[in-house]
C-alpha cells in the first residue's frame, strides 16, 4: 500500500467517524430528569408535544390549581361583555367565612371584579374565588356546573369540578395532562389577563402578600402560572417559562414542600429548554397548495391549514424534517371554504410527528353549464 493511499484512507475513517460522532450529538436526547412527585407533565405551549411525564393521566386533585377554571370562566364574561372590570361585587357571609388562603375581604363589603381577580390569581384568595362565582352566577354551585361546561368544551376529558376553590372533595378531580390543557388554554385565549399571574405581590386590605410561585423570583422566564396545596394533592405548581420564541408549560403534583415543588418544576423547564427547540413550520391560511377543481366557477383550488402548525423536535433536527401531502384525486364543486381535500404530514426520519388537514381557503362555485360539461369529458377520460 502506498503512503499516499494509507493518507486517503486515514482521512476518510477519521471523516466517517467524526461525522457519525457530530449526528450523534446532534440527535441523542437524556432521559428527562427523576423528579420528587407524584405525577407531571412537560409540554410545548403551541406544538403540545410531550417531552416528560410520569402519571399524567392520572386522577389528582388539583387543590388551588382549580383556579384557573374559575378564573377562565370570569376571564371569558369580560371578554364577552357580559361583566366590567369596575363591576362592583357583593362580598357574601358564604365567602367572607371561607377557609384557606384569603384576600380578607371584609363581608358585606363590594369590591369590584378586577380587585377581586387580583386577590384569586395573585393571593389565591378563596374568598375572593366565591365572590366572582356568586356575582356571575348567582351561586357558587351555579358556577360549578359552567367549569364542567367549559372543561368538556376544552377536552379536559379526565376533570371534573365540585367547587370554585380546590378545596379537598371527593368528586373533585383532574390530571396532570389536563392541567397543562386548562393553562394553556388561559394563556393562549386571555394574554391581556395573563399578565396578572406573572405579579408577584398585591396588596389589598393594608395586607400585602407574595405571589406563591417561587419561580417568579429565581427565572425570569417563568411568567406564571399557579401554585396549590392540600393535605391529600401535597405541593403543586403549574409554570410557564418562554425562552426566546418558545414557551413551555410544566404541571408538577405532589411534592413534599413549596421549595421541592418549585425546584422540580425548574428541573423540567430547564431540560425542556436544554434539548429541544420548536419552530412555526406553516401560518394559519398560508398556501401551500394549488390544486385543480373540476365544475367549478374556477379551475383553481388554494389549499393550506386552519391553525399554525409548530414542531418540537430535539435540537439540531429541524433540518431532518420531512413534509409529505396527500391531496384528495379529484376535487369536484362546489367546495366550501374549511373543507378537508388532503393531509400535510411531518416526518423526522420514519416517525410522524405531526398531522393536520388540509382544507380550502376559499369557496369555490358550481360552473355554467359550458364549463360543467367540459370538464365532465375530461373526467371520463381521467
Amino acid at each position: 500500500m502506498t503512503m499516499e493511499k494509507s493518507i486517503q484512507q486515514f482521512l476518510l475513517f477519521n471523516f466517517l467517524f467524526f461525522s457519525t460522532l457530530t449526528v450523534q450529538a446532534i440527535t441523542l436526547v437524556p432521559t428527562p430528569p427523576p423528579l420528587e412527585a407524584t405525577a407531571y407533565v412537560l409540554r410545548d405551549f403551541h406544538s403540545g408535544r410531550v417531552l416528560a411525564e410520569k402519571n399524567a393521566d392520572e386522577s389528582v386533585e388539583p387543590a388551588s390549581l382549580t383556579k384557573l377554571m374559575t378564573a377562565y370562566i370570569v376571564f371569558s364574561k369580560l371578554k364577552e361583555g357580559e361583566i366590567k372590570l369596575t363591576d362592583e361585587v357583593n362580598v357574601s357571609e358564604k365567602a367572607w367565612k371561607i377557609i384557606g388562603s384569603r384576600m380578607y375581604l371584609d363581608v358585606h363589603s363590594r369590591e369590584t371584579v378586577e380587585k377581586l381577580l387580583k386577590g384569586m390569581i395573585i393571593q389565591s384568595g378563596n374568598d375572593a374565588s366565591i365572590a366572582l362565582a356568586e356575582f356571575i352566577a348567582g351561586s357558587e354551585e351555579g358556577f360549578v356546573t359552567l367549569m364542567n361546561q367549559q372543561a368538556k368544551e376544552l377536552g379536559l376529558t379526565n376533570t371534573h369540578y365540585e367547587n370554585t376553590t380546590g378545596l379537598s372533595s371527593d368528586k373533585h378531580y383532574t390530571t396532570a395532562d389536563d392541567l397543562f390543557k386548562i393553562a394553556s388554554a388561559l394563556i393562549k385565549d386571555f394574554p391581556e389577563f395573563y399578565k396578572w399571574y406573572s405579579e408577584k405581590e398585591y396588596t389589598y386590605n393594608n395586607i400585602t402578600q407574595s405571589n406563591r410561585n417561587l419561580l417568579l423570583w429565581r427565572d425570569k422566564t417563568v411568567d406564571g402560572v399557579k401554585t396549590g396545596y392540600t393535605d391529600k394533592a401535597g405541593y403543586c405548581l403549574i409554570a410557564s417559562a418562554k425562552r426566546e420564541k418558545m414557551r413551555l408549560v410544566s404541571v408538577v403534583l405532589g411534592a413534599k414542600s413549596k421549595k421541592r415543588r418549585a425546584t422540580e418544576s425548574q428541573k423540567l423547564l430547564d431540560y425542556g429548554f436544554r434539548f429541544f427547540e420548536a419552530h412555526e413550520l406553516y401560518r394559519a391560511s398560508e398556501i401551500l397548495n394549488v390544486e385543480r377543481v373540476w365544475q367549478g366557477d374556477t379551475s383553481k383550488l388554494k389549499l393550506g391549514l386552519k391553525e399554525s402548525l409548530y414542531v418540537t423536535v430535539p435540537k439540531g433536527q429541524y433540518d431532518a424534517l420531512e413534509t409529505t401531502v396527500d391531496v384528495d384525486e379529484h376535487i369536484l364543486a362546489p367546495v366550501k371554504k374549511g373543507e378537508k381535500h388532503g393531509t400535510l404530514k411531518v416526518l423526522l426520519g420514519n416517525k410522524v410527528i405531526a398531522e393536520r388537514p388540509l382544507v380550502a381557503l376559499h369557496d369555490v362555485g358550481r360552473g355554467n353549464v359550458f364549463n360543467w360539461l367540459i370538464d365532465y369529458v375530461w373526467l371520463q377520460f381521467q
